[in-house]
């Protein structure tokens, strides 16, 4: 078994894969294009949904999004995809930002384990989630984004804005580790 890592278009979606590969973590690089029984076929322990261009260009269907019992993580364009799906508001942010910062971690969960209280991440986006989706709850934040990291109340849906497959973001490698953990534990439940 292993992650599928849904490619949105965006220029670092290889990176995840090669970040995931350099941790022994199986993996595989798949078009945003799939349909749910395409996905489904491939029995994931878990999806990762990459970055792209704009959540208006990304070509990306949603079908899967909570259809497929599996963790979900998503990272920057997938993160913005999560809180659409579930009723959320992504809008262009008033400081596009490319940059490191430093968010502030106020619940690290299984995602940011270890982590907190403050992270110095890679940030790429011209859009972001606005409101927060409804059953979803605030994991982390910065001076420029109200909502970097977020998690959904009852499922192991992850939403980042930031990027950790660069080096930019120096512990990035743990939140792909967690992240794994967290399909691991799922697949014994």
């Amino acid at each position: 078994m292993k992650i599928l890592i849904i490619n949105n278009k965006g220029q670092y979606n290889h990176r995840i894969q090669r970040s995931l590969q350099n941790l022994d973590i199986p993996c595989e690089l798949v078009p945003n294009h799939l349909t749910v029984e395409e996905i489904k076929e491939k029995e994931p322990m878990g999806l990762i949904l990459g970055g792209g261009p704009s959540i208006t260009m990304s070509g990306n269907s949603l079908d899967y999004i909570g259809e497929i019992d599996v963790p979900i993580l998503g990272i920057c364009l997938g993160h913005q995809l999560i809180a659409q799906k579930f009723g959320g508001d992504v809008e262009t942010s008033k400081t596009e930002s490319y940059a490191q910062v430093e968010i502030n971690i106020t619940n690290e969960e299984e995602l940011l384990k270890g982590l907190a209280p403050k992270m110095d991440v890679w940030t790429s986006h011209k859009d972001e989630v606005k409101k927060l989706p409804e059953n979803f709850k605030i994991l982390a934040s910065s001076d420029i984004c109200d909502i970097e990291a977020m998690k959904h109340n009852t499922k192991d849906i992850y939403g980042i804005q930031f990027h950790p497959e660069v080096h930019t973001t120096p512990k990035g490698d743990i939140v792909f580790q967690n992240f794994y953990e967290i399909c691991k534990n799922n697949l014994n439940k």
